[in-house]
């Protein structure tokens, strides 16, 4: 795309939503660690989740090791870095890692409760990953380790090295050690693919396209985008809702001039994302409906369930991402909450749509700004009434 052409989109987008607040901040310079501790970043990757995995660690200018696991999750392979750095360095150690699951548990102390519970968490359940938490917890405390988070794919020069290191070993079941930084060769190719993208999902499609085993099938092709926000059952047919209809498909439009291979991700829960749809076909824009579990539709109003069946035919395609139904409204929160994080770890871009009142909006343009920085637009309802 030329240059002007791209402005022009940015000025269009610009005209239309506005960019939310970016709640997080990257971090372009080293960390400076505390009591002269060795700062040490740590990521980890999966093929799948679960399946396989690997594991990174590495010292500013100096060594760095990366591990291969069979059969893996994230959130292990997450924990394995820093328990793996923490265990080979000598001395106090400052990890730095993109995981607010490794480093929240620390930082705001979730082990004190799981130990007090008896190895529970809050909702009574056995504590996920016990079996390396509970080691990694007695020797970080006993190490005095510190923690801070990065944001991920935000340019840190480190960050991107122990995530393609991950990444590599990953893909090629080896693992690696060195003494001095790594090689271009041993890290793998760099991520490409925009902000916050699957590192794993970019480095599969460019070194593998041929063996999709390799990434997540629901992760649909092209360049997904997220439309989320208010719900409100009688939203579409209002004349608030028919506005935000023309002016979320100029916005989904100018975002096609972007990204030319663009796909919107929608639930079609009524309100702003049943109007993703309809704009996305305004726009000529291609669409997939992502749900939590299968027929969240079945408690609606017949009028409501029959255009949430026309809005599922028109699209690309339907993933749904739980088998099992849940069994009662809390299990409902629960797996729109997962949905909602399944979103956010595969878009590229986001458009939320709040009107100032309704507080899950607010959360979700919270969380996805986190996510997705200034990928992140914003449409207030009220300014549209």
């Amino acid at each position: 795309m030329k240059s002007t052409g791209r402005r022009q989109a940015v000025m269009i987008i610009s005209s239309l939503a506005s960019r939310a607040s970016v709640r997080t901040v990257s971090r372009p310079v080293p960390i400076a660690a505390p009591n002269g501790a060795t700062v040490a970043y740590t990521d980890g990757a999966c093929r799948g989740n679960p399946g396989p995995g690997g594991w990174a660690w590495a010292i500013p200018d100096g060594a760095w090791a990366a591990g291969y696991d069979p059969t893996t999750t994230n959130q292990r392979m997450e924990i394995m870095a820093a328990f793996q750095a923490v265990q080979a360095i000598e001395g106090p150690v400052h990890i730095v890692s993109d995981s607010t699951y490794v480093v929240n548990c620390f930082r705001d102390e979730w082990w004190r409760g799981w130990q007090k519970r008896g190895w529970k968490n809050s909702k009574k359940e056995p504590v996920a990953n016990r079996d390396l938490w509970e080691p990694f917890i007695e020797l970080a405390l006993d190490r005095q380790t510190t923690f801070d988070w990065v944001k991920g794919h935000s340019g840190d020069p480190m960050n991107d090295v122990v995530d393609r290191l991950a990444v590599a070993v990953a893909l090629s079941t080896q693992n690696m050690t060195g003494e001095v930084p790594p090689t271009e060769e041993q890290m793998g190719p760099p991520d490409s693919a925009g902000p916050r993208s699957s590192s794993l999902r970019s480095a599969v499609v460019s070194l593998d396209a041929d063996r999709p085993a390799l990434r997540d099938g629901r992760i649909p092709e092209g360049s997904p985008y997220a439309v989320v926000g208010i719900r409100a059952a009688d939203l579409a047919e209002s004349e608030a809702g028919k506005k935000l209809r023309r002016h979320m498909s100029e916005v989904l439009s100018a975002q096609a001039e972007l990204r030319d291979d663009l796909v919107v991700l929608t639930g079609l829960r009524p309100g702003a994302e049943q109007i993703a749809a309809a704009a996305a076909t305004d726009a000529g824009i291609p669409y997939v409906v992502v749900l939590p579990y299968p027929n969240p539709a079945a408690s609606w109003s017949v009028h409501t369930r029959a255009a949430f069946e026309d809005a599922c035919a028109g699209a690309r395609s339907v993933v749904t991402l739980e088998k099992k139904l849940p069994s009662d409204a809390t299990a409902k929160r629960s797996a729109l909450g997962r949905r909602d994080g399944w979103l956010r770890s595969v878009s590229l871009g986001a458009l939320v749509v709040t009107d100032g009142v309704n507080g899950e909006a607010d959360l979700q343009l919270n969380k996805f700004t986190q996510a997705l920085g200034d990928e992140v637009w914003q449409i207030e309802l009220d300014v549209l009434r």
